[in-house]
């Protein structure tokens, strides 16, 4: 007689963005023990960047903020931050995988006072990624100060300790709880699951690709990304609405839709969905922010799809006077002294014309990160074109590869 295999009560969930986090609590309130597995040092993902949320305009981490300490709390629930998948290996219902919990060189002891990275002797010298790198942080930090856990990361490869051997170890002197250890290692652990959930997130466009927008090369020609940390009260400039090379109001302000989007000269034909939205998001909130602001959105097809979508497109021109143009901006220049930024365009009407604004702002598309490839490899999951999971337009939780599925971006 043939005994059936065992089948474990048990999911992994493997990304700790918004859809990762949602996904742990629903199954874990379900009854479910879900491992929650990020790379990251801390879950959050890409919403907790966010100033707002379309179209209710509703603070972001005061939605992800709850789930956050939920998920955290949650009898049902392991987080396994600073952490990586290695190996995935059986079938559905009873699947092994192998995790490698990287050393964040900072024990459980942290209280998160944070002394440890107002003492380092790189404070404020190296780019915050939580920031896009507008703001500065030390080499031991906390990805932001909501960050579940809430327990500090010494970065391996900036630490001037770990790199060398030689630093005044300031960090050591000023922590506590004597919660920093240098001789911490790396863990590989092995968990046994039925289920596995990928919320692997997305990787945001590369402006630099498109070189005739000037980003990296002018200073306020900037992301989206970026422009939502400027908007945020905890970002680079507390909320204030100013432009990087000299930290003067903006009067007037460019979106430049489909960057890295719907555009078949870097690869992208296909429509990253939200870009649209979330620029009259941006417009609305900066004028908020600043009255005088003249915001001009700069679209090929407004696809505001979604529910009350169109509505916020249409009150963005009607109470909110940001102006609409419809075509495919083809450069930007720059005034060398004044840092001043020109666009030309051409209006329907075919005619040719040449506007200056204060700030530009690339609203870029998403792409797969490297994450889904190496989850593709590892689970053997089939991806579409574009490098993202396939799925079934009638299941689109599935994947290729029965007992794993996906959710997020």
């Amino acid at each position: 007689m043939m005994v059936e295999p065992k089948i474990v009560g048990a999911v992994v969930v493997i990304g700790g963005g918004i859809g990762g986090i949602q996904a742990s609590l629903d199954l874990a309130n379900a009854g479910f023990k879900v491992y929650l597995v990020e790379e990251k040092p801390a879950i959050g993902g890409v919403m907790a960047q966010l100033d707002k949320t379309f179209p209710t305009n509703d603070c972001s981490l005061c939605i992800l903020s709850p789930k956050l300490v939920e998920v955290g709390r949650h009898p049902n629930v392991e987080l396994l931050t600073y952490s990586d998948v290695q190996k995935i290996s059986g079938q559905v219902g009873n699947f092994k995988v192998r995790i490698k919990k990287k050393a964040r060189y900072v024990t459980d002891a942290c209280v998160g006072c944070g002394l440890c990275s107002e003492a380092c002797v790189l404070a404020n010298r190296l780019p915050n990624e939580f920031d896009e790198g507008i703001k500065k942080r030390g080499a031991i930090y906390i990805p932001y100060p909501q960050a579940v856990p809430m327990k500090y990361v010494v970065n391996e490869s900036q630490c001037l300790f770990l790199k060398n051997g030689k630093c005044s170890q300031k960090c050591l002197d000023a922590c506590p709880s004597n919660a920093i250890d240098f001789d911490m290692k790396d863990e590989e652990i092995e968990i046994d699951i039925g289920a596995i959930v990928l919320s692997p997130g997305y990787d945001k466009f590369d402006a630099k690709v498109k070189g005739e927008y000037g980003y990296g090369r002018y200073p306020n020609v900037i992301t989206s990304l970026e422009f939502e940390r400027i908007l945020s009260a905890s970002g680079p400039y507390d909320g204030h609405v100013l432009r990087p090379s000299d930290k003067k109001k903006p009067e007037k302000i460019a979106w430049i839709q489909c960057v890295g989007s719907r555009d078949s000269t870097v690869g992208n034909d296909y429509c990253s969905s939200v870009c649209c939205t979330y620029a009259i998001k941006e417009a609305i909130i900066a004028k908020e922010h600043e009255p005088t602001i003249q915001p001009t959105i700069f679209f090929m097809d407004m696809r505001t799809h979604g529910k009350d979508f169109e509505e916020y497109y249409n009150r963005a021109k009607d109470e909110h006077e940001v102006r609409f143009i419809r075509c495919r901006v083809p450069e930007i220049s720059q005034d060398a002294e004044t840092n001043d930024l020109y666009i030309k365009f051409e209006t329907e009407e075919g005619d040719w014309q040449v506007e200056k604004f204060d700030l530009v702002v690339l609203s870029v598309g998403f792409e797969p990160g490297n994450s889904i490839k190496f989850m593709a490899e590892k689970s053997g999951i089939e991806l579409n074109e574009y490098g993202f999971c396939m799925n079934s337009e009638m299941a689109s939780l599935d994947t290729s590869v029965p007992g794993i599925f996906a959710c997020g971006a």
